[in-house]
């Protein structure tokens, strides 16, 4: 497996204009950039607002599990991945984060078959050093096949 041609994006390094969380994700999106596991799972932010994210992907064969259906953590990528950026939204420009602990539950097997799957993530509460999210992974005909809670850890950025 090689790397991606073109450097990684990173919201915390990636950053001269110190911008806020929301400001960092919205240039993501305009770049037209994903993250390394976007790229080689095949999804991106779509949507982006102040305390919401939302990611959409399409689940194919490439990572199917030995049982013939998307593997789990597809999906707990995604929806870790909406979660997170859902309070990296509402971070200032010193600060990051980092998922302490995800809780997946899986409502319906995904396949190739399954169309575009949309995670939305939204923040519960926001707290000095922790925040607490949701996120929901709907399949194109909007069935709920996935649903997670997330806890994570706000730290300072070196500066």
């Amino acid at each position: 497996m090689t790397d991606v041609a073109t450097p990684p994006f990173n919201a915390l390094t990636d950053n001269p204009e110190r911008r806020d969380g929301l400001g960092q994700l919205r240039a993501l999106m305009d770049a037209g950039r994903r993250p390394p596991i976007g790229e080689t799972m095949d999804f991106a932010l779509v949507e982006i607002e102040r305390g919401r994210a939302v990611f959409e992907g399409t689940p194919g064969r490439r990572v199917y599990n030995p049982i013939g259906t998307v593997h789990g953590g597809y999906a707990a990528t995604l929806l870790d991945s909406a979660c997170g950026c859902a309070v990296h939204s509402q971070l200032s420009a010193d600060q990051g984060y980092t998922t302490l602990e995800l809780k997946v539950a899986y409502h319906r097997a995904l396949s190739d078959e399954s169309g575009p799957v949309r995670a939305e993530g939204r923040v519960l509460t926001m707290g000095r050093r922790t925040a607490f999210a949701e996120a929901k992974l709907v399949d194109a005909a909007g069935r709920l096949c996935a649903s997670a809670t997330s806890t994570l850890l706000v730290l300072p950025l070196e500066a």
